[in-house]
């Protein structure tokens, strides 16, 4: 049986070249085909994974235009807030929505099982203690921001208020908040103005503008 070809889909260069890297590993089983910071997949793949870094995990324009492409089986979304979001998701079209926590073999299982048919659509979550531990790669890791601290940065940079972010994300204000403080402290900054700057020369400034 072939590899299941793959496209790879998110705003951010290398949040698709970490995830890349991450299915090489299971290059028997899966094949990354298409690497995009836009949604205009030109090779035929049987799935496209959309990584929803900074972004909402139930953007329906970005479903939609990933379903109405002919070169794409089926879309499915890869999010931390998977459970709470994915019925949104799953409405729009997409065939599965993948938890972030889920481990890398959990991850290709069920991207075989989608492929497949073998399951109706479906959000499949990890377990929370391997939250952070495959998910590819992001903005700010080598400074040491866990990856829900750089999309929480990188929704600032991007102009969204507090509650701005905690309608998009899903989070508490105080979550919001608590993410702010640790990442103020990691990337050593005290205000808004001061952590715009720093994702700025950071590269979390989107390798696309986002059409809303």
């Amino acid at each position: 049986m072939r590899p299941i070809r793959i496209a790879l889909i998110n705003d951010y260069d290398v949040v698709v070249e970490g995830l890349a890297t991450m299915l090489r590993l299971y290059s028997e089983r899966v094949v990354v085909r298409a690497l995009s910071t836009s949604n205009d997949v030109s090779a035929e793949v049987d799935i496209a994974l959309y990584d929803s870094f900074a972004n909402p995990p139930a953007d329906r324009g970005i479903i939609a235009e990933l379903m109405a492409n002919a070169r794409v089986g089926k879309v499915v979304v890869y999010a931390w807030d998977a459970e709470p979001t994915g019925a949104d998701a799953l409405a729009a079209g997409a065939a599965a929505v993948l938890s972030k926590k889920l481990p890398a073999a959990e991850l290709v299982d069920a991207l075989e099982r989608i492929h497949a048919d073998d399951a109706a659509p479906a959000v499949y979550v990890g377990r929370s203690d391997t939250a952070g531990s495959i998910a590819g790669d992001w903005p700010g890791r080598e400074e040491g921001l866990t990856q829900r601290e750089a999309e929480i940065l990188a929704l600032i940079v991007q102009g969204l208020s507090n509650a701005d972010i905690v309608e998009q994300t899903g989070l508490s204000i105080n979550s919001v908040k608590t993410y702010i403080r640790t990442c103020y402290r990691r990337i050593g900054v005290n205000t808004r103005a001061q952590a715009v700057l720093w994702g700025v020369n950071h590269g979390f400034v989107p390798d696309r503008k986002r059409r809303r």
